[in-house]
């Protein structure tokens, strides 16, 4: 019950400064392969200058085994382990400082030297201390490795008098150096800490006023589509309710009574076209993907198209290559090929020509519709594929925007692929059947 408290109050005085468990075995691998050099290094330079230090005694190469065999161990659970609390993080921590402070004093008896090497095995719980801990466990952490410090010279010299100074001199600036480089890691740590702090907190704001401004944009998205269906309803809904009334106040039989009712019929078709369109282009049907081919949807979008053509004095032509196969739905990719051809046919001069080529493209079919005429304006340009945005005085300004539409449902695209004097072209791309199990 005692242990559970102190841990609890270990656990409040010690801020972590990486609780999330990826950060906390980052750290506590580098940590881990800090003590396994250290130790190798140990071992090695104790052999190689054993005319200096000694023969190192079997016990301390055992203990030097046993030492880094934990190491070993704690590494391999770390990196297998998936998830550890605050509370596991800072009683690990504890464990591996108290340790690593005992195999230090272990070492250090073993060779029994008044100035030994293996107190650099400090170094890792200082530093462990300065990188997890708030600055009292760290200083707590140093002046405990400090103390041991002092005492293993106090205590070699109470055995074997007379003291020397400088043994406590040296003792004294390797404390000092610990104390620095504790406290200076620890400092830069809890700035990252506090900048990371910063961060998040900006990062948040900065999420927010995204989400904000995204609801304000798409507020605005619907007063601007909403603003346009209005204006291209009233137009011909004011048309039709202005005929009406012109041909209620003719006589029966007039020429402008009848003239009066074919206008009303002519805006009521443009409206149902309109709200066809719009309904189109906000509530757009799923594609019925089925394998077909492309070559024929473009020959006949041709065929139905020439009638059109040849009252403005423009000719339609088509060139695609057998085997365009796709899983499409034709019909949809067949409205999306009507809509440019028939605008391609509208923007042509007379005596103009409106080609329709396909051809495959690596994995993707590619259908390029042209017309000779061009360019089109710079400032249109950025809003061609815009809802309701139009330069013909009868269009509704939703052709472009179902084709593209109807072509982002297929995995593809439709782009402006070429805009220069005398050449205006459209380029839908739809993704090719890969195999011919899919395709038949």
């Amino acid at each position: 019950m005692l242990m559970a408290d102190v841990l609890k109050k270990l656990t409040r005085e010690s801020s972590l400064l990486a609780p999330d468990f990826p950060s906390f075995q980052r750290q506590e691998s580098t940590f881990v392969f800090l003590n396994l050099l250290v130790l190798a290094a140990l071992l090695l330079i104790h052999t190689l200058f054993s005319s200096f230090f000694g023969r190192p005694p079997r016990l301390l190469v055992v203990v030097l085994a046993a030492g880094f065999l934990i190491n070993v161990i704690e590494l391999i659970w770390v990196q297998g382990a998936k998830l550890l609390s605050e509370t596991g993080i800072v009683a690990l921590t504890w464990f591996t400082i108290a340790l690593n402070m005992a195999l230090a004093f272990v070492l250090a008896s073993l060779s029994y030297r008044q100035d030994t090497q293996y107190f650099a095995l400090l170094v890792a719980p200082i530093l462990q201390a300065a990188c997890r801990f708030s600055l009292v466990p760290t200083i707590a952490v140093v002046s405990a490795s400090t103390t041991l410090i002092f005492f293993w010279v106090w205590n070699y010299f109470r055995l074997h008098p007379p003291s020397q100074l400088n043994e406590y001199m040296e003792a004294g600036t390797v404390s000092l150096i610990y104390a620095i480089v504790g406290i200076l890691v620890w400092t830069l740590v809890n700035h990252l800490r506090l900048k990371q702090a910063d961060l998040t907190t900006s990062l948040v704001e900065l999420e927010q006023a995204r989400e904000r401004l995204l609801i304000e944009e798409k507020l605005a998205a619907v007063g601007r589509f909403s603003s346009a269906i209005a204006h291209e309803i009233r137009n011909p809904v004011a048309m039709i309710s202005s005929a009406l009334t012109t041909a209620f106040n003719q006589a029966v039989g007039s020429p402008e009574r009848q003239e009066m009712f074919e206008i009303a019929a002519k805006e009521a078709s443009r409206l149902e076209k309109l709200t066809t369109d719009f309904l189109a282009y906000a509530r757009p049907r799923p594609p019925v993907k089925q394998p077909s081919d492309v070559s024929e949807s473009i020959g006949y979008v041709a065929d139905i198209c020439r009638p059109r053509a040849a009252e403005k004095g423009v000719t339609v032509e088509a060139e695609a290559p057998e085997g365009l196969r796709a899983t499409v739905d034709a019909g949809q990719v067949q409205q999306a090929l009507l809509n440019l051809v028939m605008n391609a046919i509208e923007a042509s001069p007379s005596g103009g020509n409106v080609s329709l080529c396909g051809k495959r493209d690596n994995g993707s079919i590619r259908i390029e519709i042209d017309n000779a005429n061009g360019p089109i304006p710079r400032d249109a340009v950025d809003r061609i594929f815009e809802p309701f945005f139009t330069t013909k005085p009868a269009g509704t300004g939703l052709g472009l925007a179902i084709a593209r539409n109807i072509a982002l449902g297929h995995g593809g695209d439709l782009v402006l692929s070429r805009n220069q004097a005398g050449s205006v072209q459209f380029c839908i791309t739809l993704p090719a059947c890969t195999g011919e199990r899919r395709c038949l």
